[in-house]
């Protein structure tokens, strides 16, 4: 039978106001009940029928709440989390799902022995880039894949007031961008053998990393993930290198750029990207243009949901959210010894 899952959400910032809510408040599974907002009331002015509270602790004092959505600063992610699970919530954390892979392991091992789903919120695998690139390699337009490259980058030249750019316990362009792009690197090619990392601060007056080279060795290709924070040009988003055939893919999936819009994302062609930012496919036939698949974050929901009421597994899966934390730790290791490391 269906039921609805009763959700508590931890901060209303960008990711609960513009990820989260939109696509909660048109998902029947699901209904936002609680936010935690520390002084504002932005939630219930975003729907009047969610009731703010102050304090982390008021979600899980509530025997309704069915899951918690972890959506405040990192260094809160483990300690809210842990103390989600030992209520006997589900927990969705935002990337990253921890600080360490020692928390990562120690939350996935209470989730498992409490009988819970606890999963990291990778959305960009709904990226209409990334599903359409899920197409091109399903029907094996570029053969047998030898490197893949993928960027994400910003031009961002000053520094933000923020605990992203200026705490130390979670901040970092590697643990805000680096999540995204190893996710989907181990989505599609599996776990790596080695690692080798270039983690470094570029802006003047930095704190925190803001560019990242993140090198994934396999037998048969290298991945190369990167960002950087001094971007001016930053639309190049693949680069792909087969045995058939080449694929390059610019432009930023439009969902984020939409929802901000304050349009709900249940409206005609959701996610549906224009013409120009359609990738390009070439190969011994020529050079063609190759169309988009529509993005949709509503995958991840309903994947959500059906994991929590225990009909499919997580499409998340547990060891695929270690093998990012322990990716993010190799590659700050290697950036420091200057050394290629064993996954």
């Amino acid at each position: 039978m269906s039921r609805t899952i009763q959700v508590g959400l931890i901060g209303f910032g960008l990711s609960g106001r513009y990820f989260h809510a939109p696509f909660l408040t048109v998902n029947p599974h699901f209904k936002l009940a609680k936010v935690v907002e520390r002084h504002r009331n932005e939630a219930e002015a975003f729907d009047s029928s969610i009731q703010t509270v102050r304090s982390h602790k008021d979600l899980l004092a509530d025997p309704a709440i069915d899951l918690i959505i972890v959506g405040s600063p990192n260094d809160t992610h483990f300690p809210y989390a842990k103390a989600a699970l030992e209520a006997g919530k589900h927990v969705l954390i935002e990337k990253p799902f921890a600080n360490t892979l020692e928390q990562a392991r120690d939350l996935l091992e209470l989730a498992k022995q409490k009988g819970l789903v606890a999963i990291p919120y990778q959305n960009r695998r709904y990226d209409a880039d990334f599903l359409t690139i899920q197409q091109v390699l399903r029907e094996n337009q570029l053969g047998d894949v030898v490197e893949y490259e993928c960027r994400y980058d910003r031009y961002r030249p000053d520094i933000l007031d923020s605990w992203k750019e200026k705490d130390p316990e979670g901040g970092g362009n590697l643990f805000n961008l680096g999540p995204h792009l190893i996710d989907q690197a181990i989505a599609l090619f599996g776990l790596p053998q080695a690692v080798s990392g270039d983690v470094r601060i570029i802006r003047k007056g930095g704190i925190l990393d803001d560019y990242f080279d993140v090198k994934l060795f396999y037998a048969d290709k290298r991945v190369i993930l990167k960002s950087s924070m001094l971007a001016v040009d930053n639309s190049l988003r693949y680069i792909i290198h087969g045995t058939k055939g080449s694929f390059i893919k610019h432009g930023l999936d439009i969902q984020e750029e939409t929802q901000r819009k304050n349009i709900l994302p249940n409206t005609p062609d959701w996610g549906a990207e224009p013409e120009s930012q359609y990738g390009t496919l070439t190969t011994t036939n020529g050079r063609f243009t190759f169309p988009s698949q529509p993005g949709n974050y509503h995958h991840f929901y309903d994947n959500l949901y059906r994991a929590i009421v225990g009909e499919i597994p997580q499409e998340v899966t547990p060891e695929q959210a270690l093998a990012v934390m322990r990716i993010i730790e190799l590659a700050g290791e290697s950036s420091r010894t200057k050394a290629v490391l064993e996954f």
